[in-house]
């Protein structure tokens, strides 16, 4: 999932139109729709992510996420039809936001940047919670599973590939390296260790990966 925390919960209790007061919250309109605050849809978002931690997606319900929110149910149909409509759009927008890589002009260091932004969403109370939960729930839920694969895993693979590729570009990897394999290698071990077997890790935990990695890929 992302590194990225879940929105911080701002109540709100009404989903009302703008005025012309320049100090009121931002708004927006759905097309041919209803004005929708900004400051709602966060109060709902930062509900949401609450409530799937501390109950998972089989028993989350949208009622619950809207007395968490402060708002009225209606409030969450204004903006999605249905849970797993919310659950798609707000994943989504998650993974999005945490699926760069970063740029350290050396393969060493983008795939210690990797595993340590990495880390930080495994060991987010929030993230360690949700995802081995909607892991699980995938496994029951088809087409959950193609929403996990669609917006999560195919994003930040093809991110964490861009890695990879710049590596190749520098000359660091050979041009015939078993990318599917690398990609595999770079984020497993990691989510082995903390999302699976909750297995604390020592402070130079990474950067031993990070070397053990870099000469698996050069083998």
């Amino acid at each position: 999932m992302s590194s990225t925390p879940a929105p911080q919960p701002a109540r709100a209790t009404t989903d009302t139109s703008a005025t012309s007061d320049t100090s009121a919250p931002p708004v927006r309109r759905t097309p041919g729709g209803p004005v929708l605050q900004d400051s709602v849809t966060e109060a709902i978002a930062a509900a949401f992510f609450e409530e799937l931690a501390a109950v998972g997606y089989a028993r989350l319900s949208l009622e619950t996420v809207a007395k968490r929110a402060g708002a009225g149910k209606a409030a969450i149909y204004r903006r999605w039809p249905s849970k797993l409509d919310m659950t798609v759009a707000l994943i989504r927008a998650v993974a999005v936001d945490a699926s760069e890589t970063k740029d350290t002009g050396t393969l060493r260091g983008d795939v210690l940047a990797f595993l340590t932004e990495t880390a930080g969403a495994l060991r987010h109370p929030l993230p360690a919670k949700i995802i081995p939960d909607l892991l699980a729930e995938a496994g029951r839920n088809p087409e959950l599973a193609q929403v996990l694969l669609t917006t999560v895993r195919d994003p930040r693979r093809s991110k964490a590939a861009d890695l990879l590729e710049r590596a190749i570009h520098r000359g660091e990897l050979p041009a015939d390296l078993d990318r599917e394999l690398a990609l595999d290698l770079l984020a497993g071990p990691l989510y082995w260790r903390l999302a699976v077997v909750h297995t604390a890790t020592a402070p130079d935990y990474l950067d031993r990966l990070t070397d053990k990695l870099l000469a698996a890929f050069a083998a």
